[in-house]
């Protein structure tokens, strides 16, 4: 029986069926859709997507901001909320052992992790609007503020900050860093508050050296896993607005010692300052000693001078770098007077403190070591080989014998 005229052959139905398969898997072309950059979250409300990040980790969240713009954006936007604030801003910082987050955690991973979500979300902004979306999310935490504990020697809040900023800014160049730097003085009202701690008394303005301290240093200078190279920059940052006297007295604070015992050390032993002049290098060295005798006090300079020399004695420094220190602080006397009388004062601190160490042995005056023979052996040494270096300097021989 022969097929009629309307009906079509299975060949060719076949044909066409298969060809119209290969047309709708065909690559879309320029009227088809769009792909959206949320990607399968497209579909969720905003609600759902932020019920979601509750489950996801810092980590995850983190990496899951690099997908899209698009999704970086909600990110932002997630983080400025009560939610997200929540979420991730924790301000457990005062137990003895703070419980670990969502994931095992500690706190300061926590904000480590926190860190580098930041810098990822605000990757394309520029570093002064980058710094100002941060504060927007961090202002909330009190703990993150100079005065914003109540105790803050318990408190965990400085170092967490100090490692999100670690992060935040690892890789950012110098001129950016800088931009940090005076971004955080100008919030806190550094300037102000260092002023009045370096041209106070000591010990007056206890609980803002304090605050000051804590800041700089956890902060700053020593967020766990900082590098040295880091740390100097920003100690650079803290002492270059200041003169030298000022910077002496903000090291102090920074680094010194906080016991209310040990605010004022005993007084070093003349010996020690000398041998911390002289490990100090010349420069350093000649600045003090210069000072003493712009300032007339030609005593302390001349006893200092006479340490110097029995340092060199006894820790075996060459002799001669004594004298050509000395003969460089003659020449910043103004006047011959002033300089003879300083000499005359160093000769007379020789024969005096040879005259207490003989009157020491002679007196029996003696220790398990026998120190007091020691040092005047030392002393007496210490006087000749001094001497022996200014002939030898009178003479014009600069080479001291061996």
């Amino acid at each position: 029986m022969t097929p009629s005229r309307g009906s079509r052959s299975p060949a060719v139905a076949g044909h066409k069926q298969r060809r119209s398969r290969r047309r709708s898997r065909r690559t879309p072309g320029r009227d088809s859709p769009p792909v959206s950059a949320l990607g399968d979250f497209q579909t969720l409300p905003l609600e759902i997507f932020q019920m979601v990040l509750n489950y996801l980790s810092v980590k995850d969240i983190s990496t899951l901001s690099m997908v899209s713009k698009t999704i970086s954006g909600l990110l932002v936007h997630y983080i400025s909320t009560s939610a997200g604030s929540r979420r991730l801003l924790l301000q457990d910082f005062h137990r003895p052992e703070p419980p670990a987050p969502r994931g095992g955690a500690s706190i300061l991973e926590h904000y480590r992790a926190l860190g580098l979500l930041l810098k990822r979300c605000t990757l394309l902004l520029p570093t002064r609007d980058r710094l100002k979306y941060v504060h927007k999310v961090l202002s909330g935490v009190s703990c993150f503020k100079l005065n914003g504990c109540a105790s803050p020697l318990h408190c965990l809040g400085l170092q967490c900050y100090g490692v999100f900023l670690q992060i935040l800014t690892a890789g950012w160049d110098e001129l950016e860093c800088h931009r940090v730097f005076n971004f955080l003085w100008e919030l806190g009202n550094l300037a102000r508050k260092v002023q009045t701690v370096v041209s106070s008394k000591p010990g007056s303005a206890r609980r803002l050296e304090l605050r000051i301290r804590l800041f700089c240093r956890a902060v700053l200078l020593f967020s766990p896993g900082s590098r040295r190279s880091d740390s100097a920059f920003w100690l650079t940052r803290i002492l270059k607005p200041w003169p030298m006297v000022n910077q002496a007295r903000l090291l102090y604070i920074i680094f010194g010692p906080v016991s209310s015992r040990d605010v004022v050390p005993q007084e070093w032993l003349m010996e020690n300052n000398a041998r911390l002049l002289l490990l100090s290098g010349n420069s350093i060295c000649f600045t003090f000693l210069a000072s003493k005798a712009v300032n007339g006090r030609a005593v302390e300079l001349a006893r200092l001078m006479v340490f110097m020399a029995l340092v060199c004695e006894k820790d075996l420094y060459c002799m001669d770098w004594a004298v050509k220190m000395m003969q460089k602080v003659c020449k910043v006397f103004s006047t011959a007077l002033e300089r003879n009388n300083f000499l005359q004062c160093l000769e007379n601190t020789f024969a005096h403190m040879l005259m207490d160490t003989l009157q020491a042995v002679l007196a029996g005056e003696r220790d398990e070591e026998d120190s007091s023979f020691l040092n005047l052996f030392h002393l007496v040494n210490a006087q000749a080989n001094f001497h022996k270096e200014i002939l030898y300097m009178a003479m014009g021989d600069n080479s001291s014998s061996t």
